[in-house]
């Protein structure tokens, strides 16, 4: 059972609202989202972001103390928890 922290945390961000936290403008993620550079789920017509995705890539951030280029980033993810 989810605790209230939980349960008000948000799973997903719409683009727009990544866009905002990422500090980047929405039409930048929507880019790179279609060239497969940053990860997002389709349903239907809609794109929305994972908040493990951002979670993780600010990790990663800070336990390597150095840039993280989004697209490299996405790719040396692809796969893994599958």
């Amino acid at each position: 059972m989810a605790t209230t922290d939980e349960a008000s945390v948000p799973r997903f961000y719409s683009v727009a609202e990544a866009a905002r936290i990422l500090g980047a403008a929405p039409v930048t993620l929507y880019r790179a989202i279609r060239a497969g550079e940053f990860p997002a789920v389709r349903i239907r017509g809609r794109l929305i972001v994972p908040a493990s995705a951002l979670e993780a890539m600010s990790a990663t951030t800070v336990s390597h103390g150095s840039l993280v280029d989004a697209a490299e980033w996405t790719s040396q993810t692809r796969g893994v928890g599958r």
